[in-house]
């Protein structure tokens, strides 16, 4: 059996591989490359990808592709109309990253609500240095605990965050995305009552036409002006043009960002135009990607395999 990685780069190439040497011939591409992508395959019978689109275009003349693992939890990036056609089986991972992600979103929290770029800069300016008396606090910041916290998508990493949430004693409110999800623990509520009565709102849904463009001008408009925003999900929840003017008029306290609408990030983001820290965070998407959660991710995609060729249904995805 061959083995093909598309992405490798995508895992980290301090990542072990070796259990997948045990099932057969492996063969690993560090990146995607669109014009030879098709050629790498031909001979392949499982393909693991990331964000290749797995289509026609791509497995036309894969006579052998048996298997396609995704190395994520989205499957947007899969023609199962196509891939169905052909008798093709994708398999993705899921819960690998929910305390990876659930961390990050504390760490982008903290450093927006706490200032601390502010305090960081003042102490290693020197002027800590000068400063008459033992403390600094002029720029404000505020407990968490009594604040209102909303989420949207309460899947596994959203409800991780809401417990988490509560242990620092938050109230955890939450929108279904779906209309259709009901948590006993978590009151459920309407999407201008979540963006009009939080302090904080954290966004860990996926995308889809529901979702897109969710947080745009009317939601910015309903927010407290102290309100902290969060985005895990995916880049285009939240309209990055309407972000960059809330965040330039003071309408939100400031936002911090995991995902955007075009990774990597474009020069032209409107985003860019916020160059001050206590307002606005951006990571390139690397929420998901500690050391541990790169590993499990491997981990989960070669028992995938295992599997498969075992005759057994693990996260088989369909359309």
């Amino acid at each position: 059996m061959k083995i093909v990685f598309m992405e490798a780069d995508t895992l980290g190439r301090d990542v072990d591989l070796s259990a997948f040497h045990t099932l057969g011939e492996v063969v690993a591409y560090g990146k995607s490359e669109p014009e030879q992508n098709a050629q790498r395959i031909k001979d392949a019978d499982v393909v693991i990808a990331n964000k290749i689109m797995i289509n026609e275009a791509l497995l036309k003349d894969c006579e052998n592709v048996k298997l396609v693992c995704l190395t994520a939890t989205g499957t947007n990036n899969v023609d199962f109309d196509y891939v169905n056609k052909r008798g093709i089986s994708v398999a993705n991972v899921k819960g690998y990253s929910t305390d990876s992600v659930a961390q990050h979103t504390f760490a982008l929290l903290f450093y927006l609500y706490e200032k601390l770029a502010f305090y960081d800069k003042y102490v290693k300016s020197g002027e800590y240095v000068k400063c008459d008396i033992f403390s600094k606090f002029d720029v404000h910041f505020h407990e968490l605990s009594g604040k209102c916290w909303g989420i949207v998508g309460l899947g596994e990493i959203g409800r991780k965050v809401a417990v988490l949430a509560e242990a620092f004693g938050c109230k955890v409110v939450y929108y279904s995305t779906t209309g259709s999800h009901n948590d006993t623990d978590f009151q459920r509520v309407d999407k201008e009552c979540l963006f009009r009565e939080s302090d904080i709102i954290s966004i860990h849904a996926p995308l889809n036409e529901t979702t897109r463009d969710f947080v745009g001008e009317q939601e910015f408009d309903l927010m407290k002006k102290d309100a902290v925003l969060l985005n895990l999900g995916r880049g285009p929840i939240v309209n990055q043009e309407a972000l960059a003017n809330a965040l330039k008029q003071d309408k939100i306290g400031g936002a911090g960002l995991d995902v955007l609408t075009v990774e990597p990030m474009e020069e032209g983001n409107p985003l860019l135009e916020i160059q001050d820290s206590t307002k606005l965070i951006i990571t390139p998407h690397t929420a998901w990607a500690t050391v541990e959660a790169r590993q499990r991710c491997a981990d989960e995609v070669c028992k995938n395999i295992k599997a498969f060729l075992a005759g057994e249904n693990r996260n088989l995805c369909r359309a």
